[in-house]
């Protein structure tokens, strides 16, 4: 399981050595503290549980850092390139007289609006596709209950 080590059966624990060479960018403006309470919050948005619908932990760990890197990017300071002030998208437009970039991410859900706010957010989005799908369970049809 690529960079993180688990303490329990089924669950990903914070690896912020790994998490520090996966995202070096973030590391100057990020402790360890900081990233381990990111990483917490991630388990908040994708179950870091043995119930996860992501069962193999080597991609939970990946989807794991890469929430905590979104969240990361989100909250530093707007001096260090906070807020989501990293270019994400497509260039619609660009001008050269004191320069002017206009990015497009295209139609985006808004379910989708929070994570696009930065390249991590954005990847992350893509990569739990399969996710976001309704899945079909077979099996018996729950028995109809007739209420008094």
């Amino acid at each position: 399981m690529s960079g993180s080590a688990t303490s329990q059966p089924g669950v990903v624990t914070f690896d912020y050595s790994t998490w520090s060479a996966l995202y070096p960018t973030l590391v100057p403006s990020t402790n360890q503290t900081q990233a381990t309470d990111y990483f917490d919050q991630a388990g908040d948005i994708l179950n870091n549980t043995p119930r996860s619908p992501v069962q193999n932990l080597g991609r939970r760990a990946r989807l794991l850092n890469l929430l905590t890197a979104h969240i990361a990017q989100l909250n530093l300071p707007a001096t260090a390139g906070g807020n989501g002030a990293g270019a994400v998208g497509r260039t619609a437009s660009a001008s050269r007289g004191s320069v002017s970039v206009s990015l497009d991410m295209g139609p985006v859900s808004q379910s989708a609006a929070w994570f696009m706010q930065t390249q991590y957010g954005a990847t992350f989005w893509q990569m739990i596709t399969s996710l976001r799908q309704m899945r079909f369970v077979p099996g018996r049809s729950p028995r109809a209950r007739i209420w008094p």
